[in-house]
């Protein structure tokens, strides 16, 4: 499963890690949250699934739909469209 096809989740803390265990506390803020009602976006894979199920009770989930890269071609050269001409 890779990131794109993946998509990503949007992650809010909704409830304080006060009178928490300790361990909640760095879940969340290894997750990039800091004060209440704030968000982040993460990657859905099993590393970012695993933390939330952890703090589900302390948090806001919700899964964005993956985004649509367009595909290039591997080791293809980026070029502006100037002409170039060795004289």
């Amino acid at each position: 499963m890779s990131e794109t096809q993946a998509g990503t989740l949007r992650i809010t803390l909704v409830r304080s890690t006060i009178g928490r265990p300790a361990d909640q506390g760095r879940t969340v803020a290894s997750l990039g949250l800091r004060k209440l009602h704030s968000s982040v976006e993460r990657p859905d894979n099993p590393s970012i699934r695993g933390m939330v199920t952890k703090i589900r009770h302390l948090l806001e989930v919700e899964e964005l739909p993956a985004v649509a890269q367009p595909k290039t071609k591997r080791g293809a050269k980026k070029t502006d469209g100037a002409v170039r001409s060795d004289a």
